[in-house]
């Protein structure tokens, strides 16, 4: 078997500016919400068997605590966080697993269920369905991988090493360095994506970058200039790729039998009547039907 474990917030996002508003039977919006489910559903009628959601209930978590400019729901559109309940809901009405993340971030949930999933023997890949470069820091070879699924891109370790030019263990680190505007973190100064792939690739962690830039690997151009901008934000740096680092101890499923598909559940009816999608319906209930 395979796993596909899916990033419901980058889903929901996604849909939520890609596809057209729609309202249901009390006018709450519910596009986004009805697209991730199609979404969903076309994996499973494809074939994925044990699969489960990974969405951010609360955009805060643990890491605002640690720095107060990590990102927050601020500035997002209330019809869109209005989703976030009504997709975990859905989804577990139409039999998916669904991990909503209140201290810890979605992020979080789909690294600690990727590293349980590989544990297991019966899996031959887990699939962490996600464009999002901190996931790249769980590629294991072709084991586990990551899936653009809008792009149809899978990329192992060697497809990281290719992006990023580290390897996925250096990941963190090269966050840490580079920035991440999309979480609220601005690297240290003057380490642009080039010099962090440079440098990382020969000293895979900060901790083995030489305190002397003089020690340096010589073909480092600039090395003076990033060794004294990186000591100068030691502190921040080391911050940074903890804010970076993807937990892998939240407690998400006890076996992988547990992301089994089944089909929905009674009240997915329901669910289906008051987004106004009969056609949703139908095909989760063919979907089923296979299953025997």
């Amino acid at each position: 078997m395979d796993v596909y474990l899916i990033d419901g917030t980058y889903e929901l996002f996604r849909h939520f500016f890609a596809v057209p508003a729609s309202a249901d039977v009390s006018s709450q919006e519910i596009g986004a919400v009805r697209g991730v489910l199609t979404s969903v559903l076309s994996m499973i009628e494809r074939g994925a068997t044990h699969l489960g959601v990974a969405t951010d209930h609360v955009v805060e978590s643990f890491r605002n605590d640690l720095y107060p400019g990590y990102k927050t729901s601020e500035g997002v559109d209330p019809q869109l966080l209005s989703q976030f309940p009504i997709l975990e809901e859905a989804l577990q009405a139409m039999g998916v697993v669904v991990w909503p993340m209140v201290e810890f971030e979605a992020d979080d949930a789909l690294a600690s269920a990727a590293a349980n999933a590989a544990k297991d023997n019966r899996v031959g890949q887990v699939l962490i369905c996600t464009p999002d470069k901190d996931l790249s820091q769980c590629v294991v070879g072709t084991r586990i991988v990551q899936l653009d699924r809008r792009q149809s891109i899978t990329r192992d370790e060697a497809g990281v090493v290719a992006k990023f030019g580290v390897g996925p263990q250096s990941i963190p680190d090269y966050l840490a360095v580079v920035g991440d505007s999309a979480d609220g973190f601005p690297g240290v100064q003057g380490w642009g994506a080039k010099a962090a792939a440079l440098v990382l690739s020969r000293y895979f962690h900060l901790e083995e970058i030489p305190k002397d830039w003089r020690q340096w690997d010589p073909s480092i151009r600039r090395a003076r200039a990033l060794s004294e901008s990186l000591s100068a934000a030691w502190n921040d740096a080391l911050l940074f790729r903890t804010l970076a680092t993807l937990r892998l101890d939240v407690p998400v499923f006890d076996s992988v039998d547990e992301l089994c598909w089944k089909g929905p559940r009674p009240e997915f009816d329901a669910y289906c009547q008051r987004m106004k999608s009969p056609d949703l319906l139908r095909r989760v209930k063919s979907a089923a039907a296979r299953l025997g």
